[in-house]
């Protein structure tokens, strides 16, 4: 008998993983988890059956959420993650000795600890001493900060069920209040090709544009998420991702698979149907 993993992307399409084995399932008190074996994946999260990560192409996501900002304001010194419980996030940012501290945010400790067993790949960090995790609502959390940190990334599930309220005008109001002078707020954007997720990637861009003064888009083409056409928002109050200092990033010397800074001026690039969806939110 053989076991597939299948994700409904629209009520007429699909994307569908061959599956070894189940290693885990479990329902926390804000979703299912899930955690599967595949042989062209390795190991894959899923949260209420919707895809979070693949061994296989997970460094796509977490290098372009964390290394575009990084290469754009290297101050950066203290960081807050919104959601990223499976610690891959986390994991890219303490790569930089120049951050001080990070607070990660994730309402299901569940998750977490899943991940700490059966994801090492991504979970490895989250045991570092700058790390500081809170195991509470984001969206609670963020309120009662104001001018405190230089970057706030929201690695959040999509814009239904524990996730929802990472997506609202409060919440981009409640981050722009918490971020320094020079501040930049990074999320994840949907995809804009299918038209559910496109509606809600503009509805998102729309509220960020509405809170911060530079509101830009880059994208990443990630294989396992719907139309493998991913986009992520960049917003700060004075940093202009564009202008980054190559030189300076590049002398780190950090090893990665998919970011580099020729592709970082590139990524923000975005083809004409994004655009024009882009116009028609603001």
């Amino acid at each position: 008998m053989e076991l597939w993993y299948s994700e409904n992307h629209t009520k007429d399409a699909k994307m569908s993983i061959r599956v070894e084995k189940q290693l885990y399932c479990g329902q926390s008190e804000y979703q299912r988890i899930d955690v599967f074996e595949s042989r062209d994946f390795g190991r894959f999260l899923t949260l209420d059956g919707i895809m979070m990560l693949t061994e296989k192409d997970e460094f796509i996501y977490h290098e372009m959420i964390t290394h575009v900002p990084m290469a754009a304001y290297p101050d950066i010194k203290r960081v807050l993650v919104i959601g990223a419980g499976d610690g891959g996030t986390v994991r890219e940012l303490t790569r930089y000795k120049s951050i001080e501290h990070i607070d990660m945010v994730e309402i299901d400790e569940q998750v977490v600890d899943v991940c700490r067993e059966y994801l090492p790949q991504t979970a490895c960090k989250l045991s570092d001493i700058r790390v500081h995790i809170h195991f509470e609502d984001g969206l609670r959390f963020v309120r009662s900060r104001e001018n405190e940190y230089d970057l706030i990334i929201v690695d959040s599930t999509d814009p239904f069920g524990p996730g929802e309220g990472l997506f609202t005008s409060e919440f981009y109001g409640n981050c722009y209040k918490a971020l320094t002078e020079k501040g930049i707020l990074v999320n994840q954007h949907e995809s804009p090709y299918y038209d559910e997720d496109a509606k809600a990637m503009q509805r998102a861009h729309k509220r960020i544009a509405q809170s911060f003064e530079i509101c830009r888009v880059y994208q990443a083409h990630i294989p396992t998420y719907p139309s493998g056409h991913w986009l992520f928002g960049f917003a700060s109050k004075g940093i202009d991702p564009l202008d980054i200092d190559a030189d300076a990033w590049n002398a780190l010397g950090l090893t990665t698979r998919y970011y580099n800074t020729d592709l970082h001026r590139g990524c923000f690039a975005l083809p004409n149907y994004v655009k024009e969806l882009l116009d028609d939110a603001t």
